[in-house]
């Protein structure tokens, strides 16, 4: 080409970086090139999360308009920023060998806060919030916009965030090492995370043959699975979808991933196949995620801003979710986050009497703590069906089973052996079962099984009906919502608390997840 190409670019830090990578390896192939900065919307506007802007490209779309304008030769990009659909007259033209995939924590002052409940993360991807939601669901995660030295000095200036989530292929391009970080292996990053893409006229011919002297292969193989897999899931910045491919001895590796906005649903794929035989991988794993709830969850995810007709603050499976009537827009998140306990194995060893759980965590929390043979438990006495089930399962005997704490409290006063009982409890509990048995002269020992944090999601419009499992649910969703439209409540105890502030109630026959949904069916 007799006169220089003319390389557009984001006039960021690391869009330059890029730029100058580019025009390296042409330089060196004996081509003459000239870099044009060009500011994007992206990085103009810093006070909204990229998923709320609305705008398809957003890093891209300036670069493809002064292309097609014919103000640049080419356009170069971080390939995960590039809409799976390219504007018609423009075309990929290369991909440059890939740097590191993976995303990286930066923290503050030590690593404590990973075990801690209250932790704040710092990120403006969907992606790594619902991963890291996922993970750590009682954390809490806040926007952070940016190029990479702004984004590290807000974590500098924020004295209440704890980290904050960067690529660290962006971090290491600008000599950037922070000492107080770690890769995060087990996040999958977003699709084409770490390659650079450059885009070129579809009719420039000549540029483009240029191009594809800088093309690496295996890049090109793994990100072109990696985005047909995002496309066919129809996601993009305003969906949780990560996706990595990798080739090893000439074969492909593929996993991805797809989950909802907080974090709590999570559908994962992974595949495998010979270089050449490897064309429909993508439509496969794709297909895999859609038939295991994915479409479903894609469409909850595009129907966000709809109303919602049924909010339950529990999070329900794929199978409960199919349960409700056709046409019913429903969401589902937990309002309370369990973190359990280590208890003392001392004390879970020695003979306990007489045992009271009321819940399914306390059973987990008492056997994340010592092997179920190790127990010294004469009388076990629980609350609920699906406790009693749990703890016939993997504990033994139970000796009686009631409904709502207060029918044990009553049973206890009257049939207990002798005057002491062990209560496996919350931080957050009733008062009503201790107070009852302490009234009647029965001593009762707590032990904190697991921790419940109040954690209720703020649902954007009011729902016709809201689920509740638990009073605390109520007290969570309340901290977070307006008591609008109907209660639907799993039993007597969890109507009482949402009568004080609910007009209608309805309560389920029977405390079962599906005898509440069915409540709501005839209801809605």
């Amino acid at each position: 080409m007799s006169k220089p190409i003319r390389i557009g670019t984001r006039d960021s830090e690391l869009a330059l970086w890029q730029a100058k990578t580019v025009q390296q390896q042409l330089e060196h192939l004996g081509h003459k090139t000239v870099i044009v900065p060009v500011k994007s919307t992206g990085d103009l506007v810093l006070n909204k999360p990229l998923y709320e802007m609305g705008i398809t490209g957003i890093f891209t779309k300036t670069l493809d308009v002064a292309m097609l304008n014919g103000d640049i030769d080419i356009a170069v990009h971080s390939l995960k920023d590039v809409p799976t659909a390219l504007p018609v007259g423009i075309v990929q033209g290369a991909v440059l060998k890939r740097g590191n995939t993976r995303d990286m924590l930066v923290f503050k002052n030590n690593e404590e806060f990973l075990s801690q409940q209250n932790a704040i993360i710092a990120t403006g991807s969907l992606r790594r919030r619902a991963q890291w939601l996922n993970q750590f669901p009682t954390h809490t995660i806040v926007d952070l916009r940016g190029n990479v030295n702004l984004r590290l000095q807000k974590l500098e200036e924020n004295q209440d965030w704890n980290a904050a989530i960067f690529a660290a292929a962006g971090l290491g391009r600008l000599g950037i090492k922070p000492e107080n970080s770690f890769n995060l292996d087990w996040m999958i990053p977003a699709p084409a995370q770490g390659a650079v893409m450059i885009a070129a006229l579809e009719n420039d011919e000549e540029t483009r043959t240029i191009l594809s002297e800088i093309n690496d292969e295996h890049t090109q193989i793994c990100t072109q699975i990696e985005r047909e897999f995002l496309r066919l899931l129809e996601g993009g910045c305003s969906a949780p979808i990560g996706a990595i491919a990798f080739v090893k001895d000439d074969e492909i590796f593929f996993k991805g991933v797809l989950l909802s906005l907080d974090g709590s649903k999570k559908l994962e794929v992974q595949r495998s196949e010979k270089i050449g035989s490897h064309y429909n991988m993508a439509e496969y794993c794709a297909n895999f995620i859609i038939e295991r709830g994915g479409k479903r969850l894609m469409d909850t995810i595009k129907n966000s801003d709809r109303k919602i007709d049924v909010f339950s603050t529990k999070s329900l499976t794929e199978q409960q979710l199919r349960m409700f009537n056709d046409g019913l827009k429903v969401e589902s998140d937990d309002a309370i986050k369990i973190s359990l306990n280590r208890i003392s194995p001392i004390l879970l060893k020695s003979t306990l009497k007489n045992v009271v759980i009321t819940s399914q965590n306390a059973v987990e929390a008492i056997l994340k703590s010592v092997d179920a043979t190790e127990l010294q438990f004469k009388n076990i006495y629980c609350v609920g069906r699906r406790t009693k089930r749990l703890i016939a399962q993997k504990i033994g005997p139970v000796t009686f089973a009631a409904n709502s704490a207060k029918a044990l409290a009553e049973h206890l006063v009257e049939f207990i052996e002798g005057t002491e009982v062990t209560y496996f409890c919350s931080n957050i509990r009733l008062d009503e079962l201790p107070s009852i048995l302490n009234e009647n002269n029965i001593e009762v020992t707590e032990i904190e099984a697991y921790q419940t944090k109040l954690d209720a999601s703020k649902i954007h419009t009011d729902a016709k009906a809201v689920m509740f499992f638990s009073p605390s649910a109520v007290e969570s969703f309340l901290k977070q919502n307006k008591a609008n439209g109907i209660a639907f409540c799993i039993g007597d105890t969890t109507a009482t608390e949402a009568q004080k502030y609910f007009k209608e109630i309805q309560v389920a026959k029977i405390p079962t997840v599906e005898s509440l949904i069915e409540l709501v069916n005839h209801h809605l």
